[in-house]
């Protein structure tokens, strides 16, 4: 079994206005946490290539059932993820229009983005 230590943690919020789509928040949750970590450490420094780190994701969700996990782990480029969604995040009236959605709630889902390296 390989041991993995943390390299780096980032965090980051994903919001779906108005179709109240779990999966769409948590995906925009990941991509913007995951655009502020630039992992050049490993390559350069470490010599590890960036398909050996393991990624863990934890998502605050309000309905986390709803999360397509699959759609949510495509986001990720690089390494093996793990994802874990938790109860969390925020729903909260908003306005109807539409021709944005079939729903008037506001979605907040947040990420909190850990790679690990073997070590």
């Amino acid at each position: 079994m390989t041991v993995y230590k943390r390299f780096a943690i980032e965090f980051g919020m994903g919001i779906d206005l108005h179709g109240e789509d779990y999966t769409k928040a948590s995906v925009k949750a990941v991509k913007d946490a995951i655009s502020r970590v630039c992992l050049s450490g490993l390559v350069e420094v470490l010599n590890l290539s960036l398909e050996d780190v393991f990624i863990e994701v934890i998502l605050g969700v309000p309905k986390g059932g709803e999360v397509r996990e699959e759609d949510v782990i495509k986001a990720f480029p690089v390494g093996k993820v793990e994802l874990r969604v938790v109860e969390g995040g925020l729903r909260v009236p908003g306005i109807f229009v539409p021709m944005f959605g079939e729903s008037s709630s506001i979605v907040v889902v947040n990420a909190c983005v850990v790679v690990k390296v073997p070590g």
